[in-house]
């Protein structure tokens, strides 16, 4: 007889993005392990992005619950749309540039919603899960966060029943890079620490991306805590021709700090220098790209070269990933972007194509990347190095020979993931 366990998540298909995936694939394959997973979502959510194609993944035999949600999103895009859709979907501009409205929502959802704006949703799903649980004989309920709210619901579920709970972090909470941008008080800053030492401590088992993440929350907590990364699942993608030209792609969003400008100073010192180089490049951005970003493009005279695709579903993001040439991972320069491991990161290792990424020294993605040998790691002082790697990548692209020999990809495949998962379910 299979286990059943409770799924609880605010992301699920036809939301986009990359906070869908992790459960997604989970979900997908946890049966095989002798579990039947039950999937609790909202009923009627505010979704920033939306990838319908998401739905073709997700199995009849589902059993998947919904409940109404309150989503103040809602309300604020009566003052700007444009301003609470960006905010929604952690597009924060930076200070100085902050228009007033911008300002004050910030500092309304930083401190009138703690943790988050979806706090609204807890005390309806405790309620209605309460009998859900009791009636179905629940053991194990699993809570995935961002939106940390979500954990709220597992933590009473917990208090009130007893129940077996795994909280699981895509991301950190209060060390999260965006959370510095909130305009909270002091008296903020501490109820989401609360929250946080809360929800960690009460929980039976924690489940986080990274190892700087663990070492993180072990700081905080004696309660046993395991690394499952995001992965890559084998995907059906239409037939394509590898770029003709030299492509640099980008996948996923620039942020405003996500703004290596090493990197476009390297780019345009090698079109300055390299005729061949000029007529060959393209840079390809597939996703939000933000004003600060496209004006340091412009700085640096490489408007011209940038080919702005926009947000695309995840099968044609994945295209784009396999017939690039070269594939870019860029995170922002910080200490607390140490922890941050993106889920194309894994998709990226499967594509067959080399990696430059940027970021801060002694990351995670670092230690992955050079791990399963599947492209460069550099940090934004290195200038003539990355410069010596694009010409280097240049040059047998130019000869036909620009590929990648990775290593160890298995332990990475979303199902190798899920048994380890079901382990602890």
């Amino acid at each position: 007889m299979r286990k059943k366990a409770l799924i609880i998540t605010y992301y699920w298909p036809p939301a986009g993005g990359p906070g869908v995936q992790r459960w997604l694939k989970f979900v997908k394959y946890l049966p095989e392990f002798n579990i039947e997973p039950v999937v609790y979502i909202p009923e009627n959510p505010n979704y920033p992005l939306i990838d319908a194609s998401l739905m073709a993944e997700v199995s009849e035999e589902l059993t998947i619950l919904k409940h109404l949600i309150k989503e103040p999103y809602k309300l604020a895009g009566l003052f700007s749309k444009k301003t609470s859709k960006t905010i929604s979907k952690g597009v924060i501009s930076e200070k100085k540039t902050q228009g007033f409205i911008e300002k004050a929502l910030l500092f309304i959802r930083g401190n009138f919603f703690i943790p988050d704006a979806r706090k609204a949703w807890v005390k309806p799903s405790v309620a209605f899960l309460s009998d859900y649980i009791s009636k179905e004989n629940i053991e194990t309920i699993i809570t995935t966060g961002p939106p940390h709210s979500v954990h709220l619901i597992g933590l009473q579920l917990k208090e009130q029943l007893g129940v077996k709970w795994i909280s699981d972090f895509r991301d950190p909470w209060t060390t999260i890079g965006y959370h510095k941008q909130l305009r909270l008080t002091a008296s903020s800053k501490a109820k989401h620490k609360a929250f946080e030492k809360q929800v960690l401590a009460t929980s039976d088992q924690i489940l986080v991306t990274s190892f700087t993440t663990k070492k993180e929350f072990q700081q905080l907590t004696n309660q046993p805590i395991e690394v499952i990364t995001n992965g890559y699942d084998k995907e059906s993608v239409v037939p394509f021709e590898m770029d003709s030209k030299f492509t640099l792609a980008h996948i996923g969003s620039l942020l405003s700090k996500r703004n290596p400008e090493v990197l476009w100073r390297v780019l345009n010192d090698l079109v300055l220098e390299n005729d061949s180089f000029s007529k060959d490049f393209q840079l390809n951005f597939i996703g939000f790209v933000s004003e600060n970003v496209l004006h340091s493009l412009e700085k640096y005279n490489l408007s011209d070269f940038v080919n702005n695709i926009g947000y695309v579903s995840h099968k044609e993001a994945i295209a784009f990933q396999k017939k690039s040439q070269i594939l870019l991972l860029i995170e922002i320069d910080s200490v607390d972007t140490k922890c941050i491991v993106p889920g194309k990161l894994f998709e990226y290792m499967v594509s067959n194509r080399p990696i430059i990424a940027l970021g801060p020294k002694d990351s995670d993605v670092e230690k992955i990347i050079k791990e399963t040998n599947t492209g460069r790691y550099f940090n934004y002082e290195e200038y003539h190095l990355l410069k010596t790697t694009i010409l280097e990548h240049y040059t047998a692209y130019k000869n036909k020979i620009l590929e990648v020999f990775p290593v160890g990809l298995q332990k990475y495949s979303r199902k190798s993931l899920t048994e380890v998962l079901s382990k602890f379910i």
